[in-house]
């Protein structure tokens, strides 16, 4: 069945407003427009590099796919609008994080003790994660964590003290973003724009959405991500001015 949509013309409707709307009325009261954007295409840099390869592998095991007519360009296995989706979803969760304050005065120096709690918070997700792998039902959600976890690790072993401190920042700058990203995300599948293995997937999903909980840990994961990088790099480029 040809879906009513193609996977730009979803970016169109859904992404790409979004992204304007936040552009022209984002008060940058985190940091100043130039060290949020910086932090932001940084981080959307490296979500495209990082981000490809487990992508492209998930594709290729037949873990999701795409609806017929959904796709008109491809590089290698994925198509050019989850390319895109990379790069949107970096500079969407920027723009609306940008909006929150955070106090930048604590010291950057931390004892190795304390950082030592992050990473093994780190560990455990990825240790969670190579569990799930153990049984094919748990290869998307346990490739998730496991493909996550490296990135958690930088994150909280630097400074999982300071996101504590500003967890108010952090919660509401990734939860409304993800709330948003799982809406579409269901719309999408509902369209059939994409769809999920039930071979490859644990078969729960978030009530109401219908929303299979591989793709809302995905987005609530890299929303994290994102929030975390941008708070971390404006509270050591404030201490180090």
């Amino acid at each position: 069945m040809t879906a009513l949509l193609t996977y730009l013309q979803f970016h169109a409707l859904f992404v790409v407003p979004v992204l304007v709307g936040l552009a022209v009325t984002t008060p940058y009261r985190l940091a100043g427009r130039r060290t949020v954007l910086t932090a932001t295409a940084l981080l959307a840099g490296l979500a495209l590099v990082y981000t490809t390869p487990w992508d492209n592998y998930l594709i290729e095991r037949g873990v999701w796919w795409y609806g017929e007519g959904t796709v008109l360009v491809r590089g290698r296995s994925a198509p050019l609008g989850e390319y895109l989706f990379f790069v949107f979803q970096p500079f969407l969760v920027g723009l609306w994080l940008a909006r929150f304050r955070i106090d930048t005065t604590p010291s950057l120096r931390t004892p190795a003790s304390v950082r030592a709690v992050g990473l093994a918070a780190a560990t455990i997700v990825g240790a969670a994660g190579l569990l799930l792998l153990d049984r094919p039902s748990g290869l998307y959600l346990g490739s998730l964590l496991a493909w996550g976890a490296p990135i958690l690790a930088i994150q909280w072993t630097f400074g999982w003290q300071f996101l504590v401190r500003e967890r108010r920042t952090v919660a509401v700058g990734t939860l409304v973003p993800t709330l948003y990203l799982w809406l579409i995300d269901s719309v999408a599948l509902s369209l059939d724009i994409w769809s999920l293995s039930d071979r490859y997937t644990v078969g729960l999903a978030i009530p109401l959405l219908k929303l299979p909980i591989e793709e809302a840990v995905f987005f609530l994961l890299t929303s994290l991500f994102v929030v975390q990088g941008i708070v971390l790099y404006v509270w050591v480029v404030d201490r180090w001015a």
